[in-house]
C-alpha cells in the first residue's frame, strides 16, 4: 500500500492540543494595570518564570500575557521529550563550553529532577514517564560516534548503556537499527500540552494573573517602570521577562539572533496489543536516529507512535504564519520513512499530522540578554530542546532580573550570546546551502564538506 494512504484520515491539528479536556482560555486584559513582574509569553519559559517567581516570593504580583492560549504554540505541540541537557546534547556542550560542561550537565540533571518534583507537588496530570531515550545508529559509520558519545557521557556522570544490533532490536525491533545508546535516566516523556496546562493552573492557584489572547505590541520605559502595550490595555511593571521564542521579540535588537524553523510530526492511531508486541518497546523509551536530518519517535500514553522530524523548513524572510503549519510533502515523506522503519506495522493509519515554528539559534541552545538597565530580561533560541531547558531558562531570567550573581549567571552559556544570523537574502542562502550540505553528509557516511567544517570552526550552525 502506498504510505500516503495512511494519511487519509489525519486531522491537521496537533495531537496533544486536540484534547476535550483543554482548559478554557483566560479573559484578555482590558484596561491598565501595574505589577511587580510581567511575563510576556505563555509557553513553557513564561509559565515556569511566573511559577518560580511566586515560589521565590509569594507576595510578588506577577502577570502573564499570552497572544493565544497558554501552551498553544511550540510548548503544546512538540514531541514531549524532556531532556536533562541544557546544551542541545553533550557533544554540542563539550564543543562550545568544554571548561564548564561538568557544571552544565549537573545543573541539567538537577533541573530535570526539579521538573519532576514540580509535577508531583502540584499534581499535574501530564503522563510523565522517566523512560530515558535511545540514540539509534541506522548506518554503519554512526556506530563509532555512539561509542564516543557513550564514553563522554559516562565521564560526565550520565548512566548510559551501549547496545549492539541484537540488544537494540531487543528494545525496539527495526531491521534498520544497527546499534544504540540508551540514556537511562536523563530523559523523560511527557504530554506537552497537559504539562503547559498544569503549569498554568499551578500559576493561577498561586494568584498569578494570566491574560490570554493578549499580545504585547510595544515595550517602553515609563519612569522607573517598563510599560508593555496590549490591544485593549497596558501593563506597567517593575521587571519584565520576555519569553516569546519563535515569535518576534518586542526588542528589535534581539531578532537577528533567532530564526523560525518549521518542524513536522505525525501521530498514529493507537496500536493494538499485537501491533505493539511486533515492535517490542517494553521499556517505552523515546528514540532518535543519528543522522543530521533525524527523526524523533516515542509512544504516547495510549500507545500511539509519534513520528516527527527529518525536514527543518526555513522560509525566506522568516516569519511565523499559521498556513505554514501544514506541509503535505513532508507528511508524505515521514509516512514513507515510518513504514520503511516498521514494515510490520503495515496498515496502521495516522490520526494527526501537524507542524509549526520553533526558534533556532546559531549555537543550537538557549541564550539570554538584558536591557533597560536590567529591568528587562530575555531568553530564546532553545532549538527544539526547550521542554526541559525552559525551566532552567526561567531560573536564569529571575536571577538576571534580581541582579543576582549566581552559579547560573556566572556561566559563559548565560553571559555570552551566539553570533547572529546575517540579514536577508544572505540568511536564507546560507541556510539553504547548510541544509544541502547536511543532506549530502548523511548520504556520504557523515563526511562534512568544506562549508560545514567552516561553520564548525566559527561555531555556527542551523538545526531544529
Amino acid at each position: 500500500m502506498d504510505p500516503v494512504h495512511s494519511l487519509r484520515d489525519a486531522a491537521p491539528v496537533p495531537f496533544w492540543l486536540d484534547d476535550p479536556d483543554r482548559p478554557q482560555a483566560a479573559p484578555a486584559l482590558v484596561g491598565a494595570t501595574d505589577c511587580d513582574l510581567l511575563v510576556v509569553g505563555g509557553g513553557y519559559t513564561g509559565l515556569w518564570t511566573a511559577l518560580l517567581a511566586k515560589e521565590r516570593d509569594p507576595s510578588a504580583d506577577v502577570v502573564v500575557i499570552e497572544a493565544g492560549q497558554a501552551g498553544g504554540a511550540a510548548s503544546g505541540r512538540n514531541g514531549g521529550f524532556v531532556e536533562s541537557s541544557l546544551t542541545h546534547g553533550l557533544g554540542n556542550g563539550i564543543a562550545r563550553w568544554p571548561h564548564e560542561i561538568g557544571r552544565l550537565e549537573r545543573l541539567g540533571r538537577e533541573n530535570l529532577q526539579g521538573i519532576e518534583d514540580t509535577i508531583e507537588r502540584y499534581g499535574i496530570d501530564c503522563a510523565w514517564e522517566r523512560t530515558g531515550s535511545l540514540a539509534v545508529a541506522t548506518e554503519p559509520y554512526q556506530l563509532a560516534g555512539l561509542e564516543e558519545e557513550a564514553e563522554a557521557a559516562t565521564r560526565h556522570g550520565a548512566r548510559v548503556t551501549l547496545l549492539d544490533e541484537t540488544a537494540v532490536r531487543a528494545e525496539i525491533d527495526s531491521a534498520t537499527f544497527l546499534g544504540g545508546l540508551w540514556n537511562r535516566d536523563g530523559v523523560a516523556m511527557v504530554d506537552p500540552a497537559r504539562l503547559a496546562w498544569g503549569l498554568k493552573r499551578a500559576c493561577q492557584e498561586l494568584d498569578v494573573r494570566v491574560y490570554e489572547h493578549t499580545p504585547g505590541t510595544r515595550l517602553a520605559e515609563d519612569g522607573p517602570r517598563v510599560a508593555v502595550t496590549t490591544p485593549y490595555g497596558r501593563v506597567r511593571a517593575r521587571r519584565v521577562a520576555l519569553a516569546t521564542n519563535a515569535f518576534p521579540s518586542l526588542l528589535r535588537r534581539h531578532r537577528p539572533y533567532t530564526v523560525p524553523v518549521y518542524d513536522y510530526a505525525l501521530m498514529t492511531e493507537p496500536l493494538t496489543d499485537a501491533q505493539l508486541a511486533s515492535v517490542g518497546w517494553r521499556n517505552r523509551q523515546g528514540w532518535a536516529d543519528c543522522a543530521n536530518r533525524f527523526h524523533y519517535v516515542r509512544l504516547s500514553a495510549d500507545n500511539r507512535i509519534l513520528w516527527g522530524g527529518f525536514d527543518a523548513v526555513h522560509r525566506f524572510r522568516g516569519g511565523v504564519r499559521a498556513e505554514r503549519d501544514q506541509r503535505h510533502e513532508t507528511f508524505a515523506t515521514l509516512a514513507r520513512h515510518f513504514f520503511e522503519t516498521f514494515p510490520q506495522l503495515a496498515g496502521v493509519r495516522f490520526s494527526h499530522a501537524w507542524g509549526g515554528a520553533i526558534d533556532t539559534s546559531t549555537r543550537f541552545c538557549v541564550f539570554f540578554d538584558t536591557s533597560h538597565r536590567g529591568k528587562v530580561a530575555y531568553a530564546a533560541g532553545y532549538t527544539g530542546l526547550g521542554v526541559g531547558a525552559s525551566r532552567f531558562g526561567a531560573d536564569v531570567l529571575l536571577d538576571l532580573l534580581a541582579g543576582e550573581r549566581t552559579e547560573r549567571t556566572s556561566l559563559d552559556l548565560v553571559r555570552r550570546k551566539p553570533l547572529p544570523f546575517p540579514p536577508e537574502p544572505v540568511r536564507s542562502v546560507g541556510i539553504g546551502i547548510t541544509q544541502w550540505a547536511l543532506a549530502r553528509a548523511d548520504a556520504h557516511e557523515g563526511r562534512r564538506n568544506l562549508w560545514l567544517r567552516t561553520l564548525d570552526r566559527f561555531g555556527l550552525g542551523f538545526d531544529s
